[in-house]
């Protein structure tokens, strides 16, 4: 099953609450932090909310 391989690049700091609620639901904290989690479309919602925030590439 694909995985997606997820880099907070950017700060929430100016963003919304809802914003930083989904940097922590996906498992962000700080800058620069990596996370690797399923391909799923409640994961791709979740990065599209935050899409400026953080970058995305696929994995296997």
């Amino acid at each position: 099953m694909p995985r997606l391989k997820i880099t907070q690049t950017r700060s929430p700091i100016g963003g919304t609450h809802s914003q930083r609620q989904t940097l922590r639901t996906l498992g962000l904290k700080r800058m620069r932090d990596v996370v690797v989690q399923e391909d799923r479309p409640e994961i791709r919602g979740m990065v599209r909310t935050v899409q400026h925030l953080v970058a995305v590439e696929e994995v296997d």
